[in-house]
């Protein structure tokens, strides 16, 4: 079977249903694990299906999303919420957006159902603002599902009750962190929290929190469902489940591919973005957004997990590969990178807030002079300080494009 042919799991409705209309959803079998979950199930079931499952959270951390579950579920505050990180801003990475778009409804019911397993009353999904279109379906979506009982007190006619709320961020890309996310819905400048505690332990407002991002969530009404064993069965033996894959750049045909954990890195581009566009050949492909590595040709037949591409030096991330032609010049691609990283600093702490200036400064250095030892050995440093010192992931990988892409030009010679 080639990669365009298999199922669908997660895009299964979308450009199938009307994504402003309820029925349209329901036709097609939408609130199904819901009703499974409230009327079949325990709310520890549902916890174990999930971890059960395998499914491990796709923005970018991997963490196992069961885990998240039964700690807040096990937690001894009664006041608990399910959070939807909704803030969608790493480069290249727009798969939410089309699920948000084109299939709002799956997103309330995995919350729904979320809420069930931990036992929670409210949740909040945490939008981009500037993602406008998905603002009013989601908007509509949820207006839609307090008015037929599948939000609010009593849903669907259980004991259950359970309500989600819409905030739109003002566009910072340190919101998509987690903590920052809740600064930001409390209303406070949006800046990542120093951990312990977690959000498990103290999240919004204090109380024990599930956070998961739009696609993970897409993933729980399928294996509530379809059960964990048949979701267990697809991608590989270390990572399992299906992926969305964001292909942007010099592409024939960019865009969002839903495949199995384990298709090849050639697979993807080739297969199923048609690979380089107007002739050209791929100089280099950007992994897991603007704060991945480097692959190249060599790379092609790596399998895209997330112990693989670890294994490579590169990561998966938010699943965004963004291909670079070979009519670039890859310092254009490292100096864009660098000063992205520097205007979205929150500038809480000083390995961050500085040293994303200073690589910044060492790419346009780097490039008039060339690749010195001396350059080389100041990158390692600034990179090791960023990365022990920084409170959150962007201080944390900031410079890990900027080294790969260096040793990538000194390697290939451009």
């Amino acid at each position: 079977m080639s990669v365009q042919a298999m199922e669908r799991i997660i895009l299964n409705r979308c450009g199938v249903i009307d994504p402003e209309s309820l029925e349209s959803y329901l036709r097609l079998g939408g609130f199904g694990a819901l009703r499974k979950a409230l009327f079949d199930m325990a709310p520890q079931q549902v916890v174990s299906e999930v971890k059960a499952s395998g499914l491990v959270g796709r923005g970018g951390a991997a963490f196992p999303t069961a885990v998240k579950w039964e700690l807040v579920s096990q937690a001894k505050d009664a006041v608990r919420y399910v959070v939807c990180n909704a803030d969608e801003g790493e480069p290249g990475t727009f798969k939410d957006r089309k699920i948000l778009e084109e299939d709002p409804f799956r997103v309330v019911e995995a919350m729904a159902v979320a809420g069930y397993a931990v036992r929670a009353r409210v949740g909040y999904i945490y939008i981009r603002g500037e993602y406008a279109l998905p603002i009013s379906r989601l908007s509509k979506a949820l207006e839609q599902c307090r008015s037929r009982g599948y939000l609010g007190e009593r849903i669907l006619g259980s004991d259950v009750s359970f309500n989600i709320w819409l905030v739109a961020g003002a566009g910072a890309y340190i919101c998509g962190e987690e903590t920052a996310l809740f600064e930001s819905i409390e209303g406070a400048r949006g800046e990542p929290r120093l951990r312990p505690p977690f959000p498990t332990q103290e999240g919004l407002w204090g109380h024990p929190t599930v956070i998961n991002n739009v696609e993970t969530l897409a993933n729980v009404p399928p294996i509530v469902e379809r059960g964990c064993a048949w979701y267990a069965n697809l991608g590989t033996e270390r990572t399992r489940g299906v992926k969305l894959f964001c292909v942007s750049g010099q592409v024939k045909q960019p865009g969002v591919y839903e495949l199995p954990f384990g298709v090849t890195l050639e697979e993807l581009i080739y297969g199923c973005a048609g690979g380089p566009r107007n002739g050209r050949r791929m100089k280099a492909v950007l992994s897991g957004g603007a704060s991945g590595a480097f692959l190249t040709e060599k790379d092609l037949g790596l399998p895209l997990d997330y112990p693989s591409l670890a294994a490579a030096g590169s990561t998966l991330g938010s699943g965004a590969f963004t291909v670079v032609g070979d009519s670039t010049n890859l310092w254009d691609v490292l100096e864009w990178v660098a000063r992205f990283f520097a205007h979205e600093s929150c500038g809480k702490c000083t390995p961050c807030q500085i040293g994303t200036r200073r690589l910044v400064e060492l790419v346009h250095r780097m490039r008039r002079r060339g690749i010195a030892g001396k350059e080389r050995d100041l990158l390692a440093t600034l990179h090791g300080a960023m990365a022990d010192g920084s409170i959150c992931g962007l201080g944390q990988v900031a410079a890990v494009p900027i080294s790969s892409g260096v040793d990538l030009i000194a390697a290939q010679g451009a």
